[in-house]
């Protein structure tokens, strides 16, 4: 009898422990089914940030992309696009150097032509007042910004038909013996306004 009863519910009935065993496959299967669902909800969540982030980056490099790409060739001028920081330099650079002849793109002749140039009162045979603090560091700071190395093993040049910087830029142009300045405007006709992209039809 008493097995009767431990088999036997409240109400009298026999327990099914096959149902209690499928009630709780059930209760973990609808627990399962829902970590699944929230695991899938918070991945498509992260996929739909990731997508919305890479496409908000991609229309701001277009845009910058774009208005770079609008400012035409000819109206930067220079070799180099000079960044905000070095543009007082370049303009004292250009306020002390172009008033005697056409102002030299740095990129023409290695820093330590320039370094010289700065420090030194004579200049191709002309006496001149040496800049000073503040503004030579404003205008030295453009001119090693823009200009490159030399090598150890090369002879500083202060002329630019021995600048290996300037042969580089002009490659296969057929120059004028010896170099002068002056002769730059013959296919820099900007050269004067220190536009040196603008070329001639030459």
């Amino acid at each position: 009898m008493s097995i009767f009863v431990k088999g036997k519910s409240r109400d009298g009935r026999k327990r099914q422990p096959e149902r209690d065993a499928y009630d709780r496959l059930r209760q973990r299967q609808t627990l399962h089914q829902s970590a699944e669902r929230e695991f899938k909800r918070q991945f498509f969540g992260l996929l739909l940030v990731i997508v919305t982030w890479s496409l908000a980056m991609g229309w701001l490099l277009a845009l910058v992309t774009n208005a770079q790409g609008a400012t035409p060739a000819a109206e930067i001028g220079t070799v180099d696009v000079v960044p905000a920081q070095y543009k007082l330099g370049q303009e004292l650079y250009l306020e002390n150097c172009s008033t005697c002849h056409i102002a030299l793109p740095p990129a023409v002749l290695p820093t330590q032509t320039w370094k010289n140039l700065l420090e030194d009162s004579q200049h191709y045979g002309a006496q001149l007042k040496p800049l000073v603090d503040p503004p030579r560091i404003l205008v030295w700071k453009y001119l090693l910004t823009f200009s490159r190395v030399q090598l150890d093993d090369e002879e500083t040049p202060y002329r630019v038909n021995n600048s290996r910087y300037f042969k580089a830029l002009h490659p296969g142009v057929k120059l004028p013996r010896p170099v002068q300045i002056g002769s730059c405007i013959s296919c820099h006709p900007s050269a004067n306004d220190y536009n040196f992209r603008r070329l001639s039809q030459e």
